[in-house]
Formats: structure tokens, sequence, C-alpha cells
């Protein structure tokens, strides 16, 4: 599944990069999935598990950890 993410605010400092095109291994259909998979690749990806404020939103709408994801999704982060 392929999707489309955005990192904004200091998450965007923090990572160094502002969007990204991920292609997605099976399993990472949730909000809270995606996040749990961002965080293994290390630091300081693993900001995106332990912030506890952190908002997300997908195709430009709040969602909550348990919010499906479908291929061309855009997921946003922001704190």
């Amino acid at each position: 599944m392929h999707i489309h993410l955005l990192y904004f605010a200091g998450l965007r400092e923090a990572l160094g990069i502002a969007t990204e095109e991920l292609e997605l291994p099976a399993g990472v259909a949730t909000v809270a999935a995606l996040r749990e998979f961002l965080a293994e690749r290390g630091v300081p990806w693993t900001t995106l598990a332990t912030t506890k404020n952190l908002r997300a939103a997908v195709n430009q709408e709040m969602a909550g950890p348990d919010a499906p994801l479908q291929a061309g999704d855009e997921v946003a982060f922001f704190p």
C-alpha cells in the first residue's frame, strides 16, 4: 500500500524532512501501526512513538490511532 506522509512543526525539524512517499508492508493498516512502523527506523523516528500529544490527520481529517489506512491516503503528523 502506497501512502503520502507529511510532517509538521517541531516534528518536521526533529526528523529533518517535511514529506515522503512510502510503501507500507502488509499489516500496517492503521495510524497507530504506521506510527510504530516509522518508529522502528530508530532515532530520531522514535519521536513518533514517544510523543504523547502527536496528532494525525488522514486525507485532511483528524484521525485517531485506530483509523484505517488505504492506498493513496495522505497522512499528516503534527504535535
